[in-house]
């Protein structure tokens, strides 16, 4: 898959514990920098962690509103996701998050500069907000990306950590032990 190394091993908070940290996929540029500020991380937090979103894919009930109904959307882009996604129905079929889904690069940045943001909060950092600079720097500088990303998830991985019985370490990170 490729990327850049973290530590391993961090215990996760159990589903039922979960605050409103991380964010939804619906919320706007403020309530996501309110949110991750809540936490203690900042606006290239936010930013760095996001392009998180480089490896993996999205349920279609997370993105329909997105492709339906919003504008801050490439009309190509929109079309060509609504054959996976209809208006009505298939809520678990899955689009990948940016063109390589099984590769951490900065496909996503390059995805959000040109308004091919799967989920609404994606496209939300590039849309004319406090963070286009730092989608723009991202899109064009994979090292910059990486290494903000590698200091964003220790910050984010050092937030009140949880320790003994207090969450898990996961197994398989995509599902709770």
């Amino acid at each position: 898959m490729g990327g850049p190394a973290r530590p391993k091993g961090l215990n996760d908070c159990e589903p039922h514990r979960r605050q409103h940290f991380p964010p939804h996929p619906f919320m706007n540029l403020s309530a996501l920098i309110s949110n991750f500020k809540t936490v203690g991380l900042g606006v290239t937090d936010l930013v760095a962690l996001s392009g998180g979103h480089t490896i993996g894919f999205a349920h279609c009930a997370l993105f329909r509103t997105h492709i339906y109904n919003e504008i801050d959307i490439d009309p190509s882009f929109a079309q060509s996701v609504k054959r996976i996604c209809p208006f009505k129905g298939g809520d678990n079929n899955l689009q990948p998050l940016d063109p390589t889904p099984a590769k951490f690069d900065d496909n996503y940045f390059k995805d959000l500069l040109n308004k091919k943001g799967l989920l609404h909060s994606d496209q939300e950092l590039f849309n004319g907000g406090s963070t286009d600079a730092i989608v723009v720097k991202y899109g064009s500088d994979y090292g910059e990306f990486a290494a903000d990303f590698v200091k964003s998830m220790v910050r984010m991985g050092n937030l009140k950590p949880l320790t003994g019985k207090q969450g898990e370490v996961r197994k398989n990170c995509r599902k709770i032990n």
